[in-house]
């Protein structure tokens, strides 16, 4: 695709899949473009503007990770102390996570801590009773694959972030990164008066689109509290390529590439390629790397794309749950046109999928980390059916590696990758991995 032609196709696309409004920024051969589309909240007729900001979800986590690592830069943390030794609120009795783990296992999602916990039951929780509940979960074992993404690891590292920069997360992050960057965030837990953009629940097929609320609760803002354009995440992106000089006074070109350096055994099946110290990895169709990060909140989907070589950097922002077949949807368009941006089919397709088989009677059972349980029920026709919390979810596809896919229940569409996973030594089927996380049996 001619990338001046996205002014026509953006919009295009945002109707096909029931997306009110976005921004797609691009630095490309030493050029910056810029397109806004849409409304900022559908039936308002209130444009979105190069400025709106719109909630990032998970993309905050990579924005958290380049605050560690300026603190390591720094001499303030250390990536291998053990947690509990950087941070006394993880010693409490009974406790089972902090003596061993690290900050890099953190960043890099290799800590075995659950992908996060139920939002209504942290909405009055402290920072202090957090952290003490964190240090009395226990992390799942490694069998086969040490990657289980986490809110929880990106919250620890929030905490650790205050504790050495003695100030709360928001403002460290401000002070230290975002203002050497020229960025004005919004805060989607109420850090700040900024406005931002309402996420949506899109309906394509009925040309519906209802606001939602943002509910992250404030003790996980680490996680996901970033409200931002997509010019902010270019900024943010162009950190994290090897022409880039760093920022005077913040940061050191060198301090920032663990964040984009596949970590041995971090295997994000599902999610991505691999994973540095806080960005994802994703292959191109030539083989060579892309880094960056994806994030839906209630009702929104961004994304974040460089190239480490040539210095391409592109971000995309929408505020609908649709975002993310948007955005695979354009990937898939530029890269036909020349423009590779290695987008990440979570659904699989056209990723070249093994034969399918019967779903093997070993795969059904329970399996649980944290506050997530899946359970497994194999049906007649060979093949099963995933519930999670006890209700239907999904109706997966086994193939013959022990990879699936899954078609949700309610929406009848394909969703997402996962996989089952064998202990390593006995060979037994102990783990499942949905999305990047992981799950034990029980």
């Amino acid at each position: 695709m001619n990338v001046d032609a996205l002014s026509q196709r953006l919009p295009e696309l945002a109707r096909k899949h029931g997306v009110p409004g976005g921004q797609f920024a691009l630095r490309h051969e030493g050029a910056t473009r810029t397109v806004v589309f849409g409304e900022e909240e559908a039936g308002t007729g209130r444009p979105v503007r190069e400025d709106s900001r719109f909630p990032t979800g998970s993309v905050t986590k990579a924005f958290t990770a380049a605050l560690a690592m300026v603190l390591v830069d720094e001499g303030d943390l250390d990536l291998d102390r053990p947690l509990a030794d950087e941070l006394p609120g993880l010693r409490v009795p009974d406790a089972a996570f902090g003596e061993k783990q690290t900050l890099r296992q953190l960043l890099s999602h290799n800590s075995g801590l659950p992908p996060g916990r139920d939002s209504d039951d942290l909405a009055h929780t402290t920072g202090r009773r957090y952290l003490a509940d964190c240090a009395r979960m226990r992390p799942i074992p490694v069998c086969g694959t040490s990657f289980s993404y986490s809110n929880i690891g990106y919250c620890v590292t929030g905490f650790l972030i205050e504790h050495a920069a003695r100030m709360d997360w928001w403002e460290a992050l401000e002070t230290i990164l975002l203002a050497p960057l020229g960025i004005e965030a919004a805060s989607v837990t109420g850090h700040t008066t900024r406005p931002y953009v309402p996420g949506h629940a899109a309906r394509a097929a009925q040309g519906a689109a209802l606001p939602v609320r943002q509910t992250l609760p404030r003790v996980e803002s680490a996680a996901g509290a970033l409200a931002l354009s997509a010019a902010d995440l270019l900024a943010f992106g162009l950190l994290h390529t090897e022409e880039a000089r760093g920022v005077p006074g913040l940061v050191e070109p060198g301090a920032l590439a663990p964040m984009r350096r596949p970590v041995p055994g971090a295997e994000p099946f599902g999610l991505a390629d691999g994973w540095g110290l806080g960005l994802s990895c994703y292959l191109a169709g030539d083989g060579s790397r892309r880094v960056g990060h994806d994030g839906t909140s209630d009702g929104t989907s961004c994304h974040l794309r460089a190239d480490p070589v040539t210095g391409t950097v592109a971000a995309l922002t929408t505020n609908a749950d649709t975002g993310m077949a948007l955005w695979e949807e354009l990937t898939a368009e530029l890269a036909a046109g020349g423009l590779d941006l290695a987008g990440y089919s979570y659904s699989g397709t056209g990723r070249g999928q093994r034969p399918e088989v019967p779903a093997p009677p070993e795969c059904a059972g329970r399996y649980e980390n944290g506050d997530t349980a899946y359970t497994i029920d194999l049906a007649a026709d060979g093949g099963a059916v995933l519930r999670v919390g006890g209700e239907p979810f999904a109706r997966l596809t086994v193939r013959d590696d022990l990879t699936f896919t899954m078609r949700e229940t309610a929406a009848n569409r394909l969703a997402y990758l996962g996989r089952f996973l064998r202990a390593p030594g006995t060979g037994r089927l102990e783990q499942i991995q949905v999305t990047g996380r992981r799950a034990q049996r029980v």
